[in-house]
């Protein structure tokens, strides 16, 4: 049940991947409004009578595909309907993500609310019943190519609808006709267009999108702090976030990024400790931290605004846009997003890459007062030397994993659908990269942390020792050798929750510190 007052109204609501993550975690009420219904209804009337009309529309009353010239007769369009569903339901592999499945629903009935879809009322309500009941379908995650829709799993996705296939509720794999029946629901008898109005979309690459959005933004923000943790440890400069460099070279993301970090040295006994140093500039790692995470915080803004063009549109085909006038178009091809969630992905490997890089700095011992691998008493022990192979196995896998799947495409359908995005690929692709992510931060979390204790008595500025302090109760400062695969999946609950970035927002107002940017909502809001 949803926790607070405010309500989405379907097809009329500006959805955004905030708005359809909180739908899906019941802390945002959705509902369809009488205005949209009638816009439903209009819809569902126009389909009616072009059946009547009988002139030949695709997918009303032809076949699919390569057989867009069969003509089928008024008595089998409903028939035709179902079986769409039921023959294009070849979906393999492990499902996906129950949550994710949910926000496929809930990006399908925005879509399909708009009123350009044919869709029955009923339909529609059930859709929204399954959403309010979170009675979830099982979603094969392989099948789908990126284009014609996500065919494969969005015929998975609704196949409930007919009382076929399985779904998730209470935590539970159950057949969904059985689900129904406790609930004294029948399958649904599905309409001309209707069967087709369903399974034409992107909505599986733009759930995994929505994910995407979601991870990326809190490890960026999460980088920043990291980073700039790593940057107290091993006593780095704190000139190359200076604002006075980056309004040279205004890129939105740089300028945030130095910002951030530079806010959350200042007051900082340890900077304060080496200004009159004679290093003249630090590594890469270090130095371009604004330009690096920048530039992924460019490419994760990039693709959140195209995302939510995808979130408000009409996606599946033919368009209903009156009884006269239907458009067979290509709405339903992922490469808008397909091509965005390949630069995503990018972005999120490039962080890693530079987080490996910081760990190996961290470890040379070329810090003064530093010790080499982070521990004092080496040779008997190994400190944190084979955490930093962990992280290079990462970053190398998340570099394998970045060829754009949109740069691939296998003609299908007999040729009819001779290009496509392979975007739902991609999304896949993308949560993997991102969660081998939160690993290596989680990594370079415990070895900025372990760097820090080495500049005590000094103390940082209150934002990072609160980090330190974070960390620090989860796991304890290591003077010898011990198990750090347990640290290392404490980092990673840090990281996973986004306990860093709250902990660091908290304090920040606590001691008047502001992180906050002209860039901010854009950066930080979605």
């Amino acid at each position: 049940m949803s926790t607070t007052s405010a309500i989405f109204s379907f097809g009329q609501d500006y959805l955004t991947s905030g708005k359809a993550l909180q739908i899906a975690r019941g802390t945002l009420q959705a509902t369809i409004t009488e205005e949209t219904r009638d816009k439903i209804r209009q819809s569902a009337a126009h389909v009616a009578s072009i059946v009547d009309k009988g002139e030949p529309v695709y997918g009303i009353n032809t076949g699919f595909g390569p057989l867009c010239t069969t003509k089928i007769s008024k008595q089998e369009t409903n028939i035709l309907q179902s079986n769409i569903l039921q023959s294009h339901s070849v979906g393999v592999g492990e499902p996906i993500a129950t949550e994710i499945a949910k926000l496929m629903l809930i990006l399908k009935l925005q879509s399909l609310c708009k009123g350009f879809s044919g869709i029955a009322e009923a339909t529609v309500d059930r859709i929204l019943w399954h959403i309010d009941t979170d009675v979830i379908p099982v979603v094969p995650s392989q099948g789908s190519v990126g284009a014609s829709g996500d065919l494969a799993p969005l015929s998975h996705l609704f196949l409930p609808l007919l009382g076929l296939g399985e779904v998730v509720y209470n935590n539970k794999t159950l057949p969904a006709k059985e689900v129904l029946q406790a609930h004294n629901l029948t399958p649904l008898d599905l309409g001309p267009k209707e069967g087709l109005a369903l399974i034409n979309g992107t909505q599986f690459i733009a759930a995994h999108g929505v994910k995407v959005v979601e991870k990326l933004q809190q490890c960026l923000s999460q980088a920043d702090i990291i980073g700039a943790m790593m940057i107290e440890g091993l006593q780095g400069s704190v000139k190359p976030f200076y604002k006075e460099l980056h309004q040279l070279r205004p890129y939105k993301g740089n300028i945030h990024v130095a910002a951030r970090v530079q806010a959350m040295l200042q007051g900082s006994e340890i900077m304060e400790d080496h200004i009159d140093c004679d290093r003249v500039q630090d590594p890469y790692s270090l130095r371009c931290i604004p330009q690096v995470h920048g530039a992924s915080r460019n490419a994760w803004l990039h693709l959140k605004e195209l995302l939510e063009v995808e979130l408000n549109a009409v996606t599946d085909n033919p368009i209903i846009i009156n009884d006269q006038l239907t458009i067979s178009g290509g709405s339903f091809h992922g490469q808008p997003l397909a091509m965005a969630i390949d630069y995503a992905c990018l972005a999120a490997s490039e962080l890693g890459n530079i987080s490996d890089r910081r760990i190996y700095l961290a470890l040379e011992g070329n810090s003064p007062g530093v010790p080499k691998l982070l521990m004092k008493d080496t040779g008997i022990n190994s400190g944190y030397m084979i955490l930093q192979y962990t992280t290079a196995a990462l970053a190398s896998e998340n570099k394998g994993l970045c060829f754009p799947s949109s740069a691939d495409s296998i003609p299908t359908s007999l040729g009819q659908e001779d290009h496509v995005s392979m975007g739902s690929i991609g999304g896949r692709k993308a949560l993997r990269v991102l969660n081998n992510l939160e690993k290596i931060l989680a990594i370079e979390l415990l070895t900025a942390a372990q760097a820090f204790e080495f500049r005590k008595p000094l103390k940082s500025g209150p934002v990072l020792d609160e980090i330190h302090q974070l960390v620090r109760k989860q796991v304890a400062f290591a003077d010898k050798d011990r198990v750090f695969a347990d640290d290392i999946n404490k980092g990673i609950t840090l990281i996973q929750a986004g306990l860093v970035l709250k902990t660091a927002e908290k304090a920040a107002k606590e001691h008047n510190v502001s992180l906050f940017t002209s860039y901010s909502e854009e950066f930080e809001v979605y």
